[in-house]
Order: structure tokens, then C-alpha cells, then sequence
């Protein structure tokens, strides 16, 4: 069996510097009686050691706590006489290196511990979870213990990632820098402007690579600062500009992969649209400016535009976008019944579709009908998703999800150019030598191709071509800035907005 001092050595372990005289049960605290070591000491001013004791003083000190109970130290320290006449100061009082420090009230391990909670939840959830963990302090308190933690040396590192997050969105931006080799945290600085970063730059020299956006701010700092440095243009950023451009290529070519489904009687929405064009066509015909049609007309010059910008009415239409029903598992029989008897009453087939497991109701079964998806046969696709189709790579698509792309690229042979061009740019988002002579060649066939929204796609990438050729030859990318920008924003709404500027850094620069 375990004597009694065995037992508080264990469970008061941190405290073996110090002479514990007692332990006193007090209901929700524990105090600890002790006193420091008769050990010489050496003083702060000199250094010559000492145990010439002048007098006595009490210290009170939290320790971590025990049992879910606060554990508070009775100290008794010794005030020492300097062995040193010549010094004004002739006494000192000790301290107790690696538990307790000067001016403290904790002892070093658990402001430790209070560290670790406020680097993590800072200010009032720190101060609410230390009251849970029987350690009570303010908010105010957490946060002059996490403004008291030193930070990381900066090291200006070779690969610089670069990117920018919202402090207040479309008012105010920061700036955040990372090594992109390790991750570690260098710096944040306020603004996102090119002059906010050349500055930094030109303080901080011996960056050889920057990894960044397609942001011509940032490109134009860093050929003003570190002409001789490389950029690298981050892939992910053209795959997301990439798909955007595909998109509103889908969208524009609706009016002939949208054919594949069985004609509908045209909507009240199809023929206003056939009208106003019509006007809008009949109007630019006479010599009418865009801003007068749209005065005469009633509509917004933007919408003007785009009727104008369209050859055919048709080519404005969209497809449908509908939602999976409780009727789709029983189109087949829909189908087969409104083909034998074309007259046959939707009360009919409803109680048939009753029969036969339907849960639905007969008015979602009205309008199934009156949509024209019973003969249909498949739900009509939407342009995001035949978009996602052709972004996605063939060996992950299901087998139906390859047929329904095949068919609906055959109807129409504008997308069978676009998923060629799509594959081969996604070809080259693995780095690799000579992508930069393949992207020439990609570029080319893109522009011979009528595919305008492409065209953008391929004229972005020549204003930005050096990066975008690092980009795709080099490994280095952004993809760990992004992730620290993502824990950024986790910061700032964990904050809910009540800390400026200083406070976000330090908690940034911190993690």
C-alpha cells in the first residue's frame, strides 16, 4: 500500500521543487501548503549564489486541477540577502525556475495549459471552456495570455504562396503568405493591393518562386519586385476557370442537345422569348441603338444584349430542369397505356399507379403528365450536370452516365469539341516537361474551334502565359495557401467579428 507522501508525490508531481508541508481538503478546493528548498540560490543582479535568508513571504498560486477541484498553492518563499554590498539592491526574493515565474499567479504548467486553449479558441470561448475545465479566467485574461505567446521566427522561404481572403466582403482584404513547400505561416498583411505585396517583397528578400492566382495584382508586385523570381499560376484555378467556360458553352448550345428528348408543346416561356427577340431583332434592323430598344421596350440594356448577341431565338431556349419524382418508377407504364389509349383519364392511371405502389398524389401526377416527361425517356438533364458529365474523367463516370454523355454529344457537334478540348487541358494538370509546347498546340485547336466562351478561356491564358507555363511544368502549387486561408475564415467566424486586425494575425500566424 502506497504511504501518504508517496501518494501526493504522484498526484502533485509538478510541484517536486517545492516542500509540501500539507494538503488541506477545503469541498470544491484544494489547498497545498509548501515551501521552497533550502537550497543557495544565485542572485538576479550578479549571479553569486546565496542562502543568507533576510526574511519570509507568502505567495498564492494555481496549480492544475485535481479531481475537477481547483488546487491552489500557500507558498512560502525566502527572501535572500545579496552576498554583494556594492549593489543598491541588497535582498531578492526567490523564485522557482520551471514552476512558478515572476509577477505569476499560475504555475508554468498550467498557463501552459491556458495556452494551448486560448491559441485555439482565443477570448470568450476559451474563458468558457477554462470555467468547465475548474480553471477560472476572463476573456480579457485569455487574450493577454495568447498576446504573450511568442511567435515563430520568420523565415523567408524559397516557394512563396500567395493569396488573399475577405475581412469584410467587396470592403476590405488581406493578405496571406505561406512557405509552399512546409505550410508554415509567414505573414499577414493587410490589403490585397499590388503595392501592400511589393513592399513586402523588396523588405524581405530571397523568395526564387511564388505560387499564386491568376490575380494581375499580385503578378504585377512581384515583376516589380523580384523581376528575376518565377511564377507559377495555380492549377486549380484554371481547372475552376475551365469549368465556368464549359458551362456557359453547355448553356448556349441547349437548343440542340436538349432536341434528344421528345418534342414538347412549345411553353408560354418559349414563345415570349421567340417574341422578344423577334422585337428586339426587328428594332436593331430599323437602326435602333441597344439603350433605345431597351427604353422602347421596357427591358435592360443587359438582357438587350444578350438577345442581340443570339443569331436564333432557338438558341436561347433552355433546358428544363426537373426534379426526381414518386412517378419516375412508373413512367414505363405511363408511357405504354397514354400510347394504347391516348384518351385514357389521368384518374385512371392514377389509381392504377395506386395499384401498383404509388405514394404520390394526383395532382404531382397531373402536372407529371402536363409536363410531357411520361413520354420522355429519361428526365431531361440540366446544363450543370451534363457539364459536370464532361468534366469528370470517363473512367469515373457510371455506364449510364457514358451513354447519356455519348448521346447527347452526338446530337450536338459543337460539345463533341468541347470534351476533346476539355480532356486534353485536363492532360496537362499533371506537371510534366513540354506541357508548355502542348498547351501551344491546345490553344490553337481551341481557337479554330466555334466555341466563344473557349476563346476567353484560351485569351486569359495568354495574358498570363509565363505563370501559367510554370504552372504546368513545375510541382510546385497554392493548394496549401488555400487551406490555410479555409482555417483563416474558420478563425474570423470563431471571432464573430469582434477582433481587429492585430488579433486575427496573431491567431493566424499562430496555427
Amino acid at each position: 500500500m502506497l504511504k501518504i507522501n508517496d501518494l501526493v508525490g504522484v498526484v502533485f508531481s509538478g510541484l517536486s521543487a517545492l516542500v509540501i508541508k500539507d494538503v488541506e481538503d477545503e469541498g470544491d478546493l484544494i489547498r497545498i501548503v509548501a515551501r521552497t528548498r533550502d537550497e543557495p540560490v544565485p542572485c538576479p543582479v550578479c549571479g553569486a549564489l546565496t542562502g543568507r535568508v533576510h526574511g519570509y513571504c507568502g505567495r498564492t498560486i494555481t496549480d492544475l486541477p485535481v479531481d475537477g477541484r481547483r488546487v491552489v498553492v500557500s507558498l512560502q518563499v525566502r527572501r535572500l540577502l545579496c552576498p554583494a554590498r556594492e549593489y543598491p539592491r541588497q535582498t531578492f526574493r526567490e523564485q522557482v525556475p520551471g514552476l512558478l515565474e515572476r509577477y505569476q499567479r499560475r504555475t508554468s504548467r498550467l498557463t501552459g495549459q491556458l495556452s494551448a486553449v486560448v491559441k485555439e479558441l482565443a477570448g470568450r470561448a476559451a474563458a468558457r471552456l477554462s470555467t468547465v475545465l475548474a480553471v477560472t479566467v476572463s476573456k480579457s485574461t485569455a487574450l493577454r495570455l495568447l498576446m504573450r505567446l511568442p511567435l515563430p521566427p520568420l523565415r523567408i522561404p524559397r516557394v512563396l504562396g500567395v493569396d488573399d481572403f475577405a475581412l469584410k466582403r467587396r470592403h476590405r482584404y488581406a493578405t496571406i503568405l505561406i512557405n509552399a513547400e512546409t505550410g508554415e505561416r509567414i505573414d499577414v498583411l493587410p490589403g490585397r493591393g499590388a503595392e501592400v505585396l511589393e513592399l513586402w517583397l523588396r523588405s524581405h528578400p530571397g523568395v526564387e518562386i511564388v505560387c499564386r492566382d491568376g490575380s494581375g495584382a499580385y503578378g504585377e508586385a512581384v515583376r516589380r519586385a523580384l523581376p528575376d523570381a518565377v511564377q507559377v499560376g495555380d492549377r486549380w484555378h484554371l481547372w475552376a476557370n475551365l469549368c465556368d467556360k464549359t458551362l456557359a458553352e453547355v448553356r448556349s448550345h441547349s437548343a440542340c442537345w436538349a432536341t434528344i428528348n421528345p418534342s414538347r408543346p412549345a411553353g408560354v416561356r418559349e414563345q415570349s422569348t421567340r417574341e422578344r427577340w423577334q422585337q428586339i431583332h426587328a428594332l436593331l434592323g430599323k437602326g435602333v441603338g441597344l439603350l433605345e430598344c431597351a427604353r422602347r421596350l421596357n427591358l435592360s440594356l443587359g438582357t438587350v444584349k444578350r438577345y442581340a448577341r443570339t443569331r436564333e431565338p432557338e438558341a436561347l431556349r433552355r433546358a428544363p430542369r426537373y426534379r426526381p419524382t414518386l412517378v419516375d418508377p412508373y413512367r414505363d407504364h405511363l408511357r405504354q397505356r397514354r400510347a394504347a389509349d391516348p384518351a385514357v383519364a389521368v384518374l385512371h392511371l392514377f389509381r392504377e399507379i395506386k395499384e401498383l405502389g404509388y405514394t404520390g398524389s394526383l395532382n404531382l401526377l397531373y402536372r407529371y403528365i402536363t409536363q410531357g416527361r411520361a413520354e420522355g425517356e429519361r428526365p431531361v438533364i440540366t446544363p450543370r450536370r451534363l457539364a459536370r458529365l464532361l468534366l469528370t474523367h470517363p473512367e469515373r463516370l457510371r455506364e449510364s452516365d457514358t451513354r447519356l454523355l455519348r448521346e447527347l454529344t452526338v446530337a450536338c457537334p459543337e460539345l463533341t469539341e468541347l470534351a476533346g478540348h476539355v480532356r486534353g487541358f485536363a492532360a496537362l494538370l499533371t506537371p510534366a516537361e513540354g506541357n508548355d509546347a502542348k498547351l501551344t498546340a491546345w490553344i490553337t485547336a481551341v481557337r479554330a474551334a466555334d466555341l466563344p466562351h473557349l476563346h476567353g478561356f484560351a485569351n486569359g491564358l495568354e495574358l498570363d502565359r509565363a505563370a501559367v507555363n510554370a504552372g504546368l511544368t513545375l510541382p510546385y502549387h497554392n493548394g496549401r495557401t488555400e487551406g490555410v486561408n479555409t482555417r483563416a475564415k474558420r478563425i474570423m467566424r470563431q471571432m464573430h467579428g469582434r477582433a481587429g486586425f492585430d488579433l486575427l494575425r496573431y491567431r493566424i500566424l499562430l496555427q
